[in-house]
């Protein structure tokens, strides 16, 4: 689980007086916020705990049947485009519509997609799958945006905030698996998804009820009504369309060559991830070269490029929670437990208890180093993600060993490559955000974050490529090469921390 925050915007209107404070001396909109976040959050890790297990799920047990390839790959592709589309999202709320409309909005289209998910029939699935993405779109970057409107003043309050905010979504993502994952895998596979909406419904409800709190936060601005009334300048018209034009002209040649077949889903993955590609080199080469950047922005901007690497790669790993070790979860461990069999999906919660329990611990560390004049620098930080990730994966390959033969194996396994994996996450994940931020050219971040997410959507798409793998090729060897390419990019990121610092320019 993430914890990396949506950008927020500028230009939002005051916030409510600091005397409405209420919710651990912090404004009582927090609050509204908070259980919001907590329940959209539910929904979501709750019905992605299912996701797989369902698609896998023969017919006769009340699942889709799909082969694992098939089903690795839609749910890379729904992990992409959440992604992807908090960018839309972002931009409507600021153009058009405020941020507290695009939240509402997007949390009822998330609900109607739980329960279209709750009917029967693969229409019905897909349509729900594409209803949770553009609901998602829209709910997520925004209510991240109101967090940070709360605080005009900024500082170290609003950082505490976030903190808080961050807090309710790992306890939905905890809670959710419990809860939604039983409830699917005991009674039917429809009755969960069906509970994720209504957790969904409850957040809206709190949200409508908790909205006198929240003043004049996420209210679409001046500046947005004037925006919206303008018409589109034909400069940025004729770039859309062109960038549009060239991808269509580019999936075209890939699907005339062969290279992709977008009737499959594993195909039409293929395809969205030759155009994140085409996208992420098509920015970093039109910044270098006509970006009118200086020396410094450029050493910089190639920072950047390495740290996007690293991310999809980290993203590309961590994503198998859900797929891949969800799988192995349901088909090769002991989960007979004082006499009760435990639903796989159950463990999905372990890396939101985690999160919760180590990340003011690992608050608290950097602080503590910073005072020494220790702390590793971001470099050292993104190394130290991807190498515990790669731990983490050694010990599925243990794992896998000691289950050659269709033996179950102890959770312990699964709950140890848990806990690697969130000190890789706690490592990576809150830095690059904010890292970003402060190496990206004043005029470009905005555009950066763009870039940044897309990094995310790609190892989303690598992850369910991944997992597609997982009946074809030997788990040792699927889970070996994981943790072989996880290693050798940290190893290769700690070799150049130095030199990577220095065309940081100082920052750190």
């Amino acid at each position: 689980m993430t914890m990396t925050p949506a950008p927020s915007r500028s230009g939002e209107p005051a916030a409510p007086p600091l005397a409405t404070r209420g919710f651990f001396g912090h404004p009582r909109g927090l609050a509204t916020l908070f259980f919001t976040e907590m329940w959209e959050r539910f929904s979501f890790y709750g019905m992605k705990a299912l996701l797989i297990l369902f698609m896998t799920e023969t017919v006769a047990r009340g699942g889709l049947g799909f082969d694992t390839a098939k089903a690795s790959a839609i749910y890379g592709l729904y992990g992409s485009a959440v992604y992807l589309t908090a960018l839309p999202g972002g931009w409507l709320a600021d153009r058009f519509i405020g941020q507290r409309r695009a939240v509402l909005v997007g949390g009822i289209i998330i609900a109607l997609g739980h329960f279209s998910m709750a009917m029967t029939g693969v229409a019905f699935f897909y349509l729900g799958l594409v209803l949770i993405v553009t609901g998602t779109g829209l709910l997520k970057p925004n209510i991240s945006a109101m967090v940070g409107g709360l605080y005009p003043e900024g500082g170290a309050r609003r950082d505490a905030g976030f903190s808080i905010f961050y807090m309710g979504i790992n306890i939905g993502v905890s809670v959710a698996p419990i809860v939604v994952g039983l409830l699917g895998e005991r009674v039917s596979w429809h009755a969960g998804f069906g509970v994720a909406g209504v957790g969904m419904v409850l957040g809206l409800i709190q949200y409508v009820v908790g909205g006198k709190h929240l003043g004049d936060v996420g209210l679409p601005t001046r500046r947005s009504t004037e925006v919206s009334a303008e018409a589109p300048r034909a400069g940025s018209r004729g770039v859309v369309l062109g960038v549009g034009a060239v991808l269509v002209v580019l999936l075209g040649a890939l699907q005339g060559l062969g290279v992709v077949d977008m009737r499959s889903a594993v195909g039409l993955g293929d395809a969205a991830g030759f155009v994140i590609v085409a996208l992420a080199l098509a920015f970093f080469g039109y910044m270098f070269a006509a970006g009118g950047l200086g020396a410094t922005d450029k050493r910089r901007l190639g920072v950047i490029g390495v740290f996007f690497l690293s991310s999809t790669i980290f993203w590309a790993g961590f994503e198998q929670a859900g797929s891949s070790l969800n799988l192995f979860a349901r088909e090769l461990t002991d989960r007979d437990m004082f006499g009760w069999n435990l639903p796989a999906s159950l463990l999905q919660s372990v890396n939101g208890v985690f999160i919760i329990t180590l990340a003011p611990v690992f608050a608290w560390l950097w602080v503590w180093l910073n005072r020494r004049g220790r702390e590793p620098s971001s470099p050292a930080k993104f190394s130290l993600g991807l190498l515990m990730l790669g731990a983490g994966f050694l010990v599925m390959v243990g794992a896998s060993l000691a289950a050659a033969g269709g033996h179950r194996v102890s959770p312990m396994w699964l709950v140890l490559t848990y806990l690697l994996h969130t000190f890789g996450e706690l490592s990576l994940s809150p830095v690059g955000l904010s890292t970003v931020t402060k190496l990206a050219p004043p005029r470009t971040v905005g555009m950066m974050m763009g870039v940044w997410f897309m990094s995310m959507s790609l190892g989303n798409l690598l992850a369910g490529r991944v997992a597609g793998q997982f009946e074809a090729m030997p788990l040792p060897q699927l889970f070996g090469a994981v943790a072989a390419v996880a290693i050798a990019a940290g190893v290769l990121l700690a070799l150049f921390v130095q030199p990577l610092r220095r065309m940081m320019g100082g920052v750190n």
